[in-house]
This record gives structure tokens, C-alpha cells and sequence, in this order.
């Protein structure tokens, strides 16, 4: 029963005539859920310390899914009652993190739970000033480089900003300005 369930590759050799059987590994399927969980930043970076016993039981809940852990956990203490210390241990979280979840839940609902991105959002360095000043400067010289244009930022504002990403900010507005154009265009 079990070798018809393994894969063989089978080596002979000349003389003398041997015949090995080596099992393989099962072709295995790409785990799309799990995929999905990495793309989208909801894959829980600890999903063994679930102890909870549905996690371990049912196929339905998925210790994997950070937001299915997190809302559980919620539940768990709202609608069941178990302490907030309990609850957290059995599914991986310490106290402070189950805090930090519910307040989330009560901020923006389920999708609330789902974890934010890291880091700056946005270009920090570029802010409104300086944006203003860049275009300033490219209305009076449209010819002016990026990297020309960094090494005056720098002078006047004391912040080192990459060309490319003076490239980028104008690129951006650029692409704002036209929607815009278009937008009015299509209202008259």
C-alpha cells in the first residue's frame, strides 16, 4: 500500500546487473493561499505558535492567516469570555499585541487587522517646500538636470535628495496635471 503511493526512479547498471529503486519526492503543488498571504503581507511570520485547538483540528482556520488569527483572537475574549491573557497565549500574540489588534478592529473593522506597511510612506524629504522650490527652478530652466537640481536642494535646504527621485516627484505631478486637464476637458 505505501510503495504505491511513492515514486520510484530506477537506476540500472551494466554488470553486474543491479536494479535500485530510489524514492522521490512527490511533485508538489504550489501553495496558492499561501502565495496569496505573502503578496498581500497577511502571512503570520509565526504561525507554530498557535496553539489553539480549531487551529490544530480544522482545515477551515489557518494559524498561516495573520487576520483570521487576529480576528479569532478578538472573538475569543468578546464573545467567549476568556481572558485577554489566555486568549493571546493560545494564539501566538502577547497582551500588548492583542491591545494594539482590537484597537485596530474598533478603528477600521476587519480591515483594520490588516498589518500596515512599513516605513516612510511617501517621499519624506521631499515635502511641499521643496517640491516648490524644484519647480520653480525647472519653470525658470526647464533644461536644468536632476542632478543639478539635488545639488541645489542640498544647498539650500541642508537635505540630500537622489536625482531619481526628483525625476520621480516630477514625473508624478506631471501625470497629475494631465489627469486633470483631461478631467476638465471631459466636464465642459
Amino acid at each position: 500500500m505505501i510503495e504505491a503511493l511513492c515514486w520510484y526512479i530506477i537506476i540500472i547498471t551494466y554488470w553486474p546487473l543491479v536494479i535500485l529503486e530510489v524514492p522521490m519526492a512527490h511533485p508538489t503543488r504550489p501553495d496558492a493561499k499561501l502565495a496569496a498571504l505573502r503578496e498581500h503581507g497577511t502571512f503570520n511570520p509565526h504561525p507554530e505558535a498557535v496553539t489553539d485547538e480549531l487551529f490544530r483540528t480544522h482545515e477551515w482556520f489557518d494559524p498561516r492567516d495573520l487576520v483570521q488569527v487576529k480576528y479569532e483572537v478578538l472573538r475569543r475574549v468578546r464573545l467567549e469570555g476568556q481572558t485577554v491573557t489566555r486568549a493571546a497565549a493560545a494564539f501566538g500574540f502577547s497582551r500588548l499585541s492583542f491591545y494594539q489588534a482590537r484597537a485596530a478592529f474598533e478603528e477600521g473593522g476587519l480591515a483594520g487587522l490588516v498589518p500596515k506597511k512599513r516605513g516612510p510612506h511617501g517621499p519624506h524629504k521631499l515635502t511641499g517646500e521643496v517640491m516648490a522650490f524644484v519647480e520653480q527652478a525647472r519653470a525658470g530652466e526647464p533644461s536644468v538636470p536632476a542632478s543639478e537640481m539635488a545639488r541645489l536642494v542640498s544647498k539650500r535646504f541642508r537635505v540630500r535628495i537622489h536625482p531619481r527621485t526628483i525625476e520621480r516627484a516630477l514625473a508624478r505631478r506631471e501625470k497629475k496635471r494631465q489627469r486633470a486637464g483631461r478631467s476638465r476637458a471631459g466636464r465642459a
